[in-house]
Parts: C-alpha cells; sequence; structure tokens
C-alpha cells in the first residue's frame, strides 16, 4: 500500500486544520514527527508485497499508479530522515506559534510531493507533485518575510517557473509523439524509434531537472535560496528538497525512460564535471557559512550526475549510494549552521574562531560531516566516491576520473578552513559565554553523525541490502 505515505499525511494536515482551537497547533509537531518515523519504520521492516504497483483515483479527475522499487526506498529513507532534522530543528528555531503550526504544515506538504514524486510512474502525475513540492518549498523559504528570504524565494520561484515550462512543453511534445504519459509507454515509443521531436522533448525535461536541481550553469538561485532561507528550512532544502526534484527525478527518467544515449551520457559527464569544479572553487572563496554550504551542494551534486554519466551498473550504484549519503551528511552541516547562527547570530565565519571550546557537540558532528564529504575512510562518503571514481575509470572516462580526486581535496580544503575559522583556534571574547544548542538542535546532529558513521562502518552490509539492488532496474 504505497499510496500510506501519501494519503496519511495528506488525511493528517486536513484533520490539523479543522477549527478545533489550540489543541491542533499543540498537536501539529507530534504529527509530523509520527509521519517521519512511520516512513523510516515501513521502509525498514515493510515487506516487498507492501511496495507493488496500486492505482490511485483522485474524484475522477486524476488517476495515478503508485509503487516502490530498490531506487525509491533509499529516497524514502532520505526524506524521513530529513524531514525529523528538520521538524527537530525548527521546533528550537522557530519561536512563534503561528509561525511553528504553518511551519509543520508545510512541512507535511513537502512530504507528500516528495513522497509521490518518489512513487508515480507516469510523467504527468510526476509533474503534480513537482509543483506541490515546489510552491510548499517557495513559501518555507519567505516564512520570515524579510527582504533576503523573499528574494531569495523570488529567484527560486522564477527559475522554477521556467523549468516548469520547460517540463510541461516536454510532457505535451511526448504526449503527441507518443500518446501516452506513463514512464513504459514512453520509453518503449522513444526506443521504437526517435525524431527531432522526441529529442527535443527529451532535451527540455533534461534541462528543467538540472534547474531543479542546481547544476551549472543553473544554479544561481541556489545559494540565495539556501543562505536566505530560515535555518530549518535551509536544512530541508539542502538535505533533500533539491536532491528530489532534480536529482533523483533526472536519475528516475534516464533509467527508466529517455535511456543512456551517448548524447545523455555526454551531457551528463560534461555538467556534472563542471558542476563538481565550480561548486568547489565558489566554495573556496565564501565566508558566509551556509552560502559555503550551498556552493559545496553543488559540487556534491556533480559527482552524482557524473556517476550517473557512465551509464554503467556501478555507476548508477555509485550516484545512488552518493545521494543517500549526500542527503545525510549534507543535511548535518545545515543543522550544524543553525546551531551556530542561533548562538552566534553570525553566519560570517571570519567573525568566529574557537567556538568548539564552548559547543564541543556542534564542533564534534562537524568534523564526521565534512571528513565524509572530503571522502575520508571510513566514512560514508568514502565509499561512495571510491565507487564513482572506480565506475569512471573501468568505462574509460579517465579524465573526469582525475577530477573526482581532484576536487576531492579541493572539498578537503574549504572544509579545513570553515573548521580553522569557526571551531579551531583561540576563542573570539565576543562568544566567550555562549553555551551548545538547544537539545532540538544538537540530537539530530548526533543521529545524522551516527548514521554517517555506521553507513561506513557497516558498507558491505549497506552496499549489498539497498545500493546494489538498484542495478536490478537497469533489466
Amino acid at each position: 500500500m504505497p499510496s500510506l505515505l501519501i494519503l496519511v499525511p495528506l488525511i493528517g494536515i486536513i484533520a490539523l486544520n479543522l477549527p478545533l482551537g489550540k489543541f491542533m497547533k499543540r498537536l501539529s509537531f507530534l504529527l509530523t514527527l509520527f509521519f517521519a518515523l512511520l516512513q523510516a519504520c515501513l521502509v525498514l521492516i515493510a515487506p516487498a508485497e507492501f511496495w507493488r504497483q496500486e492505482t490511485v483515483d483522485v474524484g475522477g479527475l486524476l488517476t495515478f499508479n503508485l509503487s516502490a522499487d530498490p531506487l525509491s526506498l533509499v529516497l524514502l529513507l532520505a526524506i524521513a530522515i530529513v524531514i525529523f532534522a528538520t521538524l527537530l530543528v525548527g521546533s528550537e528555531t522557530l519561536q512563534d506559534d503561528n509561525k511553528q503550526f504553518n511551519f509543520t504544515n508545510l512541512l507535511i506538504i513537502a512530504l507528500i510531493g516528495m513522497n509521490g514524486i518518489v512513487m508515480v510512474q507516469d510523467l504527468f502525475s510526476l509533474y503534480v507533485f513537482l509543483e506541490i513540492t515546489a510552491i510548499a518549498s517557495f513559501i518555507l523559504i519567505s516564512l520570515h518575510k524579510d527582504r533576503d528570504a523573499l528574494e531569495g524565494a523570488f529567484k527560486y520561484l522564477i527559475l522554477s517557473a521556467v523549468a516548469t515550462l520547460m517540463m510541461l512543453s516536454s510532457i505535451s511534445l511526448l504526449l503527441m509523439t507518443t500518446g501516452t504519459s506513463s514512464f513504459s509507454g514512453v520509453a518503449v515509443a522513444l526506443h521504437a524509434g526517435q525524431n527531432y521531436m522526441v529529442l527535443l522533448a527529451v532535451a527540455l525535461f533534461v534541462g528543467g531537472l538540472f534547474i531543479k536541481g542546481g547544476l551549472v550553469p543553473f544554479h544561481g538561485w541556489l545559494p540565495d535560496a539556501y543562505s536566505a532561507a530560515p535555518s530549518s528550512v535551509s536544512v530541508l532544502l539542502a538535505g533533500i528538497v533539491t536532491k528530489t526534484t532534480g536529482i533523483y527525478t533526472l536519475i528516475r527518467l534516464v533509467m527508466s525512460v529517455f535511456g543512456f544515449t551517448p548524447q545523455i551520457k555526454a551531457v551528463l559527464l560534461l555538467v556534472g564535471a563542471i558542476s563538481i569544479l565550480v561548486g568547489a572553487l565558489a566554495a573556496l572563496g565564501q565566508k558566509d557559512f551556509k552560502r559555503m554550504l550551498a556552493y559545496s551542494s553543488i559540487s556534491q551534486v556533480g559527482y552524482i550526475i557524473l556517476s550517473l554519466g557512465t551509464g554503467t551498473p556501478l555507476g548508477i550504484a555509485g550516484a545512488v549510494f552518493h545521494l543517500f549519503n549526500h542527503a545525510i551528511f549534507k543535511t548535518q552541516l545545515f543543522v550544524n549552521a543553525a546551531a551556530i547562527e542561533e548562538q552566534t547570530g553570525t553566519r560570517d565565519m571570519d567573525k568566529m574562531g574557537g567556538l568548539a571550546a564552548r559547543m564541543p557537540v556542534t564542533g564534534g558532528t562537524s568534523i564526521v560531516a565534512f571528513l565524509s564529504t572530503a571522502g575520508i575512510p571510513p566514512l560514508a562518503g568514502f565509499w561512495s566516491k571510491l565507487i564513482i571514481i572506480i565506475a569512471l575509470w573501468m568505462s574509460g572516462h579517465y579524465a573526469y576520473a582525475v577530477i573526482a580526486v581532484l576536487a576531492s581535496v579541493i572539498t578537503l580544503a574549504y572544509f579545513l578552513s570553515m573548521q580553522r575559522r569557526v571551531f579551531f583556534g583561540t576563542l573570539v571574547e565576543t562568544f566567550s559565554t555562549i553555551k551548545e544548542a538547544k537539545a532540538g538542535i544538537v540530537l539530530p546532529a548526533v543521529i545524522l553523525a551516527v548514521i554517517t558513521i555506521a553507513v561506513g562502518v557497516l558498507f558491505p552490509y549497506i552496499l549489498n541490502t539497498f545500493i546494489l539492488p538498484v542495478k536490478s532496474l537497469l533489466g
């Protein structure tokens, strides 16, 4: 019954907005927490029969098929973990009751949208859930209604509208050409014979997903949106929203619909390599903590796209594994950023120093996350990057493999710079009396650090149980 992951949160959000006074406002946190934990438990323990395809009819207006395969399950688990972390951070950083209530409502809407994206089986339904997620994200970014937040939300809105236009145009062309919008139907029609209209449709959809995923050269909105959003919203955006709406969807459609044509593989390899380098080099020059992490996200997403571009089973496994790892360690880093901003009132790394003495848990978990990002063993990020580099080398893309290795060195450089400016050295007198962040921020940071370590240490089990089954989708 995969529809439970959409229908249960939908019923919950309807119940929360019934006119029952303050009771529902107090219940909203617990209800959202329940949805996240339920989803994680179902992914980990539900039998395969639970995820078989089912058809959902929405009042005769929209019918869509839902199912979950190994790729979907990886993303559903990541979504649940990030929603959990986002909720806890939001409970500590949003003091106004009305804002907290609106925040949890929008979080549930984003959860519904992302779950739909991961489980639908046709292009039009995919578009519907992409827009649900995007709308919730626009409002969340501008939650504080200050100038920077509104500017970040506006940039995201404009570029997302461009992506929407491209994807709708693509769906229209594919419907006219193939007569269907289902993944399987479009895939059969595409492989039966290509024409210029079909190639244009594929190019438009891929371009729209590049924008959604914040890949170079369509990345202009991402640093502003990530840095201007409230701390808890930054955790959500960086941790899972762009990865679901852009990167997962790209992986899904290339694997299941468009296919690994020479043209698509060439574009993926080029865009992935450029994103890795531009993101890493841009991160080196940042002094705003959250903007540095935003550019780091662009770089790490480039690794996923680069691995996907190999078109090999090992490359697919590496892309999916790094997608999950990136969701975990980037969420953790933005949780750490929330802790620092909450306690110091600034994101300027040049004004900090020695914070680890006053915030040891934040400093310690930050080290775990940045070492995983840089690909240092035995943490989770090392294994996914190693698989990516081996996949590139085995598929004959030696230059791209070298770029992936060199960019990891740059990643290590800018994160060492961050650690030195923020956590190491002499404690700045201004912050001599600050304390560790509140439990709602520290707890998710610790849990995410434990996940990063555990996935690295248990790599053989994780690889065989969750990652390698994705290769079966290639047939």
